[in-house]
């Protein structure tokens, strides 16, 4: 059973080191082509903030919002790997953020195609939410191993 939950956190994590890692490699000095991809609907999500609370928000470089990302992916992903809870936290706060900005099936008129894409990758990015919720509470929900405390000794019997 431990190495089957080891197999299945490496191929969850996967998920996420392998698109950090990339990410990492194209990073450059203006945050690479995700910098890019990101740019318009970072821009449309921090004007709808703006418009719809009355909140500035205040200007941040989208290099830095890419670079913390790949941050928490790949720490979040090799803590997970190891059974950590943080590791877990981590890529909840990166899903978190990048969910409904980069699929911003909202936007999008029903009938189009982009909508329906966008629609998918959003419930699949809620399921990996899930997945997360699922192994923290199960990693809460076992009690710890108390070292501490000696077993009584067996009776013997003739």
């Amino acid at each position: 059973m431990g190495f089957l939950s080891f197999a299945g956190r490496v191929l969850f994590a996967a998920a996420f080191l392998l698109p950090a890692y990339q990410e990492f490699s194209e990073f450059g000095v203006d945050g690479g082509p995700a910098a890019k991809a990101l740019e318009l609907k970072f821009n449309s999500v921090v004007a709808n903030i703006s418009t719809h609370t009355g909140l500035v928000v205040p200007h941040i470089e989208l290099k830095h919002v890419i670079g913390a990302m790949i941050a928490l992916k790949g720490l979040g992903g090799l803590l997970f790997i190891l059974s950590s809870s943080l590791g877990g936290y981590l890529l909840l706060l990166h899903l978190a953020f990048i969910t409904p900005v980069v699929h911003d099936f909202y936007n999008y008129d029903i009938e189009s195609a982009e909508f329906v894409q966008l629609f998918t990758k959003f419930a699949q990015n809620c399921a990996l939410v899930g997945a997360l919720l699922f192994f923290l509470a199960m990693k809460n929900s076992i009690p710890k191993r108390q070292s501490n405390r000696k077993k009584a000794p067996k009776p013997k019997t003739n």
